[in-house]
């Protein structure tokens, strides 16, 4: 039985899929309208969006049960939280004093061709100095902010979506 008032379970996760497509939409043309290049722990924040695209697309065309919306819920709110970390890893680099940014380092590619996977993980998230450097806001606030934003609003309305009766 659908919850009175809200729209079918299987309509809110359409429309998170379809928030999910018009911010990596955006990131692209920020990217290559814009001129801005993406550093590494921005382009593991695309990844996470479409990891949670993809989730709340399958769960849309799937349109589960109880029991298969709460394992999308879940699952969706697994890749919003792994969002939420690269982002808030992002924007505490952001807000270092510049005499404690760390040095820009290498190349996403030349990290992943050169160190084993663990390390050159650990490399990225350690960030570099282009990880700090604040290229475009929108009232003030960075990208990375704005991208933590929409992964605690998406990750919450997912979760929120799944178990709901």
């Amino acid at each position: 039985m659908a919850t009175p008032g809200l729209p079918s379970r299987r309509a809110l996760n359409l429309l998170g899929f379809a928030v999910c497509a018009a911010l990596l939409g955006f990131a692209l043309y920020a990217q290559h309208g814009l001129g801005l290049e993406p550093c590494p722990l921005c382009i593991f924040q695309r990844i996470a969006l479409m990891a949670l695209a993809v989730v709340l697309l399958v769960a849309a065309l799937h349109g589960p049960g109880p029991t298969g919306g709460r394992i999308y819920g879940v699952l969706a709110g697994l890749c919003a939280v792994g969002g939420i970390a690269v982002a808030g890893r992002h924007v505490w680099l952001q807000s270092l004093p510049p005499d404690r940014v760390p040095s820009c380092g290498p190349g996403l590619g030349y990290l992943f061709d050169t160190f084993p996977l663990g390390e050159a993980l650990k490399m990225v998230f350690s960030g570099s100095g282009e990880c700090a450097k604040i290229d475009w806001t929108f009232l003030g606030l960075s990208m990375p902010v704005w991208v933590l934003a929409w992964f605690v609003v998406l990750g919450a309305a997912a979760v929120v979506n799944g178990w709901r009766r």
